[in-house]
């Protein structure tokens, strides 16, 4: 069968899944009267939550003689290790981009990573039926945005696909209405190469994804270079960045893609995308062969991270009584095992044996990492993300992203005071619709935090989206945040004599019945000082009644903390306490006397 294998590549929420979607629907994988999920690739709870893609997943479609596998991959930028590692899988990629937003600084680096492989480009403007859609100039900006990454001709004279993903229709000539998505299977069929196939060659094959499977153990997902694997064969293992990992195994089980489905096979040949079972050690990047001369099959490198939180074991005065799994043991075992699925993931042993320093991309990227654990029953501790500094030609230098913000025009002059005070340099505005477009270079630190506050600045209609640029020499100091903390005084059960008395410092982050202790930040306040407050403290009970002594204390309403914004809200003195059930913010040091004694200054005499 002649086979195509692409991926499917855009910026955040610009409709990836959605358009598989359409392509499974049409491409003979489901029955006519069959219930079909929206979004149904995302199928980790987690990513059906959120609305986002979190990893990258491999199915398949079919279209008259041809079959076409397809590779959905995440688009928000702290995921962009899943993009990088997949693109040596395939032979060309649809580029989706949104009719009104049209080219994204995600859409800039996926795209910049496709041209580099010389990967065939099938551009896909989505979301036609928006009543706001720009059809006429977004084909435009994206052939600029290859004209500015140095695309080949080939390249630059690539089809352009209008479709609606969820209505299920594409067509070349947005004046004249799809009907079906059969122009976008033409244009992939056509323009996209088939796998170069050498079935007489030796086989080898670079495995580009790994999963954990209950029954069948470790996973290795990969496209056959060259040659025929069959079961049950030997085969020699290699890494392309580790010349001392070699190592021999059986191959136990083979799958085919078949539309959502793993079929079992008995053997892969070159050209196609398959699973292999029965190697316990394979990581992304290895290559497989028949023969134990082959050289390895060189490897993308990963883009490094550029941002770095400290897990360590809890021991706060209720540790150990959510969780499954609470000793560094646990902890140290599942974050080594994660930084091997997880290719932009980096994890060291910290200070003490209880502290782990792990890397990521972005705040996103770790929290992801972070809620995974305590969904699946672990205890910890994290602290706040702190950023990657690198020293280059004896400067110190640290990362900068580029942020692109579309808020409304009476919002430009608070977003540019905000981002003066973040550091930040703008590069463009421009109109884009009845909103503008801002673009700016900020230090990657003066962003923690700040899109609750963008959402704040623009009353909740700003859209902000940022991607990794380049690390330049330090920018100075950046104000941080301007609020304190609300400090419980003692460990109780928080009442609402001892809430209402509080709740006049500041807002508060606990409920009436909650358990609180010495140390744990239970409110913010605006002021900027962080004052104790004892949400404990009952009240007297006398024999002396007053005409106003049984009135109703009334409380504000409190919203609970996501982990999110719990990892925003802290200070660098300050710790999120992470549990299957609970997510709590405290004070590194509990005691009052002792943490006001370490902020004391030293006089010397």
């Amino acid at each position: 069968m002649d086979i195509r294998n692409i991926a499917i590549i855009a910026h955040v929420d610009h409709g990836k899944t959605s358009l598989v979607n359409a392509l499974l629907k049409q491409g003979g994988i489901f029955r006519d009267n069959q219930e079909v999920v929206d979004r149904v690739m995302d199928s980790n709870a987690l990513e059906r939550e959120r609305g986002i893609t979190i990893l990258s997943k491999n199915c398949s479609a079919y279209y008259k003689d041809t079959k076409i596998n397809i590779v959905d991959t995440p688009g928000h930028a702290d995921f962009g290790g899943e993009v990088e590692r997949v693109l040596k899988m395939v032979d060309g990629v649809l580029l989706v981009v949104d009719a009104f937003e049209g080219p994204m600084p995600q859409t800039r680096f996926v795209l910049e990573k496709a041209l580099a492989l010389n990967l065939k480009v099938v551009i896909v403007i989505n979301k036609i039926d928006r009543a706001d859609a720009r059809l006429d100039v977004v084909g435009d900006e994206v052939l600029e945005l290859m004209l500015d990454l140095n695309a080949s001709d080939e390249q630059l004279d690539s089809p352009i696909i209008y479709c609606s993903a969820r209505e299920g229709v594409a067509t070349t000539d947005y004046k004249k209405p799809g009907v079906n998505m059969e122009p976008l299977f033409e244009a992939i069929i056509n323009h996209i190469d088939p796998p170069k196939m050498d079935l007489d060659a030796p086989f080898q094959m670079l495995i580009s994804s790994t999963e954990q499977n209950d029954y069948l153990g470790k996973l290795a997902v990969g496209k056959v270079e060259s040659g025929t694997v069959k079961l049950n064969q030997i085969v020699y293992i290699k890494n392309f960045f580790d010349s001392s990992k070699a190592y021999s195994g059986k191959v136990v089980n083979i799958f085919n893609f078949n539309g959502l489905k793993r079929d079992a096979v008995e053997c892969g040949t070159a050209g196609d995308i398959i699973c292999i079972a029965g190697l316990p050690d394979i990581t992304i990047g290895d290559t497989i062969s028949e023969n134990n001369e082959m050289e390895p099959i060189p490897f993308v490198k990963i883009s490094e991270p550029s941002v770095e939180m400290t897990f360590m074991v809890n021991d706060s005065p209720f540790a150990g009584t959510e969780g499954k799994y609470v000793t560094s043991r646990h902890i140290k075992e599942r974050l080594y095992k994660e930084a091997v699925k997880d290719l932009s993931l980096q994890v060291e042993d910290g200070a003490t044996a209880d502290q782990f320093k792990v890397r990521g991309r972005g705040e996103m990227h770790l929290s992801i990492l972070i809620e995974n654990m305590r969904r699946d029953g672990y205890e910890f501790q994290v602290s706040r993300p702190r950023v990657l500094y690198k020293t280059i030609d004896g400067m110190k230098c640290e990362p900068i992203d580029k942020v692109v913000l579309d808020v409304p025009e009476d919002c430009v002059g608070t977003i540019m005071q905000s981002m003066g005070i973040k550091k930040g340099e703008l590069l463009d505005m421009s109109p884009i619709g009845s909103r503008m477009r801002l673009q700016f270079l900020v230090p990657s630190r003066g962003l923690f935090g700040y899109k609750s506050q963008m959402l704040t600045d623009t009353r909740g209609e700003g859209v902000m989206s940022s991607v990794f640029y380049d690390y330049e020499p330090y920018k100075g100091d950046i104000e941080g945040r301007n609020f304190g903390s609300l400090i419980s005084y003692e460990t109780g059960e928080a009442v609402t004599y001892g809430l209402f008395n509080a709740q006049g410092r500041g807002r508060l982050l606990v409920k009436p019945g909650e358990k609180v202790y010495m140390g744990q930040v239970v409110g913010a306040n605006p002021k900027g000082d962080d004052i104790v407050v004892n949400v404990c403290k009952k009240k007297q009970l006398t024999n002396t009644r007053s005409s106003a002594s049984d009135e109703a204390l009334k409380l504000i309403p409190v919203q609970p903390m996501s982990l999110e914004a719990a990892l925003e809200f802290i200070a660098d003195d300050e710790l999120v306490e992470v549990t299957p059930k609970s997510i709590r913010i405290r004070k590194q040091i509990l005691d009052h006397q002792l943490r006001a004694k370490s902020k004391k200054p030293i006089v010397e005499n």
